[in-house]
């Protein structure tokens, strides 16, 4: 092959080249299962890795997932361009709300595009992704003009693949997470790839089931959360009911995300098509936690959905002054004077803009520089006025879309990065000026400085304070945990690790983002939204985690629905008749070195089985959180490690499996250790860790070497698990909360 460089000149083609240092490879065969071109395998007698640099296509997925460094790739990326699409602008944006990102159009387009995936044996795209969907499977699909495999594909992970491809961070999620983008190259073009498959044909609507005695389901509010959760109930037959206290489901893609992103045609689509399926919509409801109890008595469980709904305020002089608002309040009007009217006068009426000076267009000074500051400043141009958008980051670190921060200085908004609001002034009792201070963010990791010396006074006729959200506190004192933290202590994964994603710095393309970091800690809402934060009660999307994206909200909302049918909870009505021949399920998890703590927890299996129980004994290194959000009880056990002297506990391993479990939402939970000499505070300390995790510890037991042996004691760990059998056995069927 040559490569053309000149006209009239041919040149040897430049391909990559593949170095492995054989004192440094340990043949652990790593790098050959992962390469996508099979320019990898084994030399079979030194048993070291091999390459063929004329298939390596420069991806670099080797040396990312080599765990030896002992691979180095040099040369170009052997890919073809992007197949890129442009915004289509308006020629006046006044009171146009047309879309104006596009996407695919052309097959010629789509297989161009597809044709630059590498289908990744292990691909980081997957995990970068919050709903996991099946990236190179619907592009496999594409490749062969199948439309409705792509279909199917996409909806084992999502029922929004119309609304995600267009409002998905793409740049921070599957895209960034691309194996050419961790190359440090222009990654597959994925969103328009999927927006593609959703625009064809409409996404196929949920396959109900028939069941003799459906669950009842309240779910509280109607965004993506609980669109997800909604969809999985339906289809397993439950009767779902939802609360929403606006005239019209879909929460925040709804009200907050405007047209010209996302149409409202678009995002009610999949409310539609469940209430054809049978869900009950109950809009103009608000839902208070005082309710709770009620909602509790006619539904076997609630899940709670609920956007967060509280917006943050900057705490500045002045912020009390008429003509400062919040977006949720500007953009509702906006939303309602530009689609539902038509009339954006009456809006800047309502505003306090009508009465401005001849030629005066009304200036919006928006705080803030995220998604929602970029939507109401690009709403606000639709409205005929003038903005400027202020956020105290330095543009490098900042955590705005960059394709919504060029689309929005196109469109006329001034954008100041690393400057902060001071103070607001107003004469007449409302605001007229705005005074800014910049400050200083020298790294990514640390928070800008204020330069109190170097201010600037804006003239300002509105100010929209587009900071964020947070969650109602009513809300986070009754749903127990939450929001929960999303941070992740010690080792990943090694399937983590092993992937690749973890091992570069973040890329330009993701905007300097740490994608592999950003999934990990979107896998812990994931694992937290299947359990239970309040008996019978889940907690999902920002109702869990706090401000959440779109995807990651709808996959929380499904995996939450999958644990309420593992579960299968009961309203006290139905208990008895439902339990009637229910055979509780109980997970022994346990960590072992010597083998004595893994036989004590067989042991106390076989006293559970023997009273009829269904009970798992596992190692808590296969411990998953379905495993944990599916047992009706659970039995930790660890055997003790130190010194009597100098201080013993549990082992290490144990008491970091314990920080790194999810909020357990009271879950009944048993403890034993097993130990040589002493115990002394071990079962104090395993106590205090599930509590903290939410978990009600109702019995314990350390077994001694007289305990453990054959003709020992006799409570023995068989009879520990008989009695723990006896009691967990009528919770259900008594219907009775269980207290520590």
């Amino acid at each position: 092959m040559t490569q053309n460089i000149s006209p009239g000149v041919d040149v040897p083609e430049v391909r990559p080249s593949v170095k492995i240092l054989d004192d440094r490879c340990a043949g652990c065969q790593e790098c050959v299962v992962r390469c996508p071109t099979g320019a990898l395998s084994m030399d079979s007698k030194r048993w070291v890795a091999l390459e063929d640099s004329t298939l390596c296509v420069g991806c670099r997925q080797c040396e990312r997932t080599c765990p030896f460094s002992a691979i180095t790739v040099e040369g170009p990326m052997m890919v073809g361009p992007r197949i890129e699409s442009f915004p289509s602008y308006p020629l006046d944006f006044v009171g146009d709300t047309h879309e104006i990102r596009s996407g695919f159009t052309e097959w010629t387009e789509v297989l161009a595009e597809t044709d630059r995936c590498l289908q990744c044996p292990d691909p980081t795209c997957v995990r970068g992704c919050p709903a996991h969907n099946d990236i190179p499977g619907f592009i496999a699909a594409l490749r062969h003009r199948d439309l409705g495999g792509a279909h199917e594909i996409l909806a084992r992970t999502s029922i929004i693949p119309d609304i995600c491809s267009r409002v998905c961070n793409q740049a921070a999620q599957c895209e960034g997470a691309c194996s050419w983008s961790l190359a440090g190259g222009t990654p597959v073009a994925i969103g328009r790839l999927e927006r593609f498959i959703a625009d064809s044909r409409e996404v196929p609507a949920p396959k109900v089931a028939h069941t003799p005695e459906p669950l009842s389901i309240g779910i509280v509010g109607s965004g993506p959360a609980a669109a997800g959760a909604a969809w999985d109930l339906v289809e397993a037959g439950a009767h779902v009911v939802v609360y929403e206290r606006d005239q019209t489901p879909g929460g925040l893609c709804v009200w907050g995300i405007p047209d010209f992103t996302l149409a409202d045609d678009i995002a009610l689509r999949p409310w539609r098509q469940l209430e054809r399926a049978g869900l009950e919509l109950r809009c103009e409801v608000e839902i208070h936690v005082q309710d709770f109890d009620r909602l509790l008595t006619i539904h076997d469980a609630l899940i709670v959905a609920n956007g967060a709904s509280v917006p943050l305020r900057l705490p500045v002089p002045g912020a009390e002054l008429d003509g400062v608002v919040d977006a949720t309040m500007f953009l509702k009007g906006a939303k309602a004077a530009l689609v539902a009217t038509g009339d954006p006068q009456t809006f800047r009426a309502t505003m306090g803009l009508d009465g401005l000076e001849e030629g005066r267009r009304g200036h919006v000074l928006v705080l803030g520089a995220g998604n929602t500051a970029m939507d109401v400043a690009r709403t606000a141009r639709r409205l005929g006025l003038t903005a400027t958008c202020i956020d105290w980051l330095d543009e490098r670190f900042a955590l705005a879309r960059p394709d919504e921060v060029a689309e929005a200085r196109h469109e006329g908004v001034e954008i100041r990065f690393a400057h902060t609001l001071t103070a607001l002034r107003g004469e007449t009792g409302r605001v007229e000026h705005a005074d800014l201070a910049r400050t200083v963010q020298p790294r990514a990791d640390k928070r800008p400085s204020v330069v109190t010396d170097d201010t600037v006074e804006l003239d300002v006729d509105l100010v929209v304070m587009a900071m964020g959200y947070r969650n109602d506190p009513d809300f986070v004192a009754a749903l127990q945990g939450t929001p929960i933290r999303r941070e992740r202590h010690g080792v990943p994964d090694r399937r983590w690790q092993a992937s690749g994603i973890l091992a570069n710095p973040a890329s330009a393309y993701a905007n300097h983002n740490d994608v592999g970091a950003l999934a990990l800690k979107r896998e812990i809402g994931l694992w937290a939204a299947a359990l239970p934060v309040n008996e019978r009660i889940w907690a999902v999307g920002d109702a869990l985690t706090g401000p959440s994206t779109v995807v990651e909200a709808m996959a929380q909302g499904r995996r939450a629905a999958r644990a309420v049918l593992d579960a299968s909870p009961a309203r006290p009505e139905v208990a008895q008749r439902r339990y009637s021949k229910w055979k509780p399920r109980v997970l022994i998890c346990y960590e072992s070195v010597g083998g004595k703590t893994a036989r004590a927890a067989r042991d106390i299996a076989d006293g559970f089985a023997i009273h009829g129980l269904v009970a798992k004994a596992l190692p808590i290194s296969k411990v998953d959180t379905r495993a944990l959000a599916s047992a009706d009880c659970l039995v930790v056990g660890s055997w003790v490690e130190g010194f009597v002297v100098a201080g013993v506990g549990a082992s290490k391993s144990m008491r970091t499996w314990l920080e790194q479990l999810p909020h357990l939402g009271a879950k009944p939970c048993a403890i034993f250790c097993t130990y040589g000499i002493s115990p002394k505070g071990t079962l104090d300390e395993m106590r205090r860790s599930l509590e903290a995790a939410g978990a009600a510890v109702f019995a314990h037991a350390a077994f001694g070497p007289k305990e453990l042996s054959t003709v020992g004691g006799v409570f023995n760990p068989e009879s520990f698990g008989g009695e723990l059998a006896g009691r967990v056995a009528t919770w259900k069927v008594a219907s009775v909360p269980v207290v520590a």
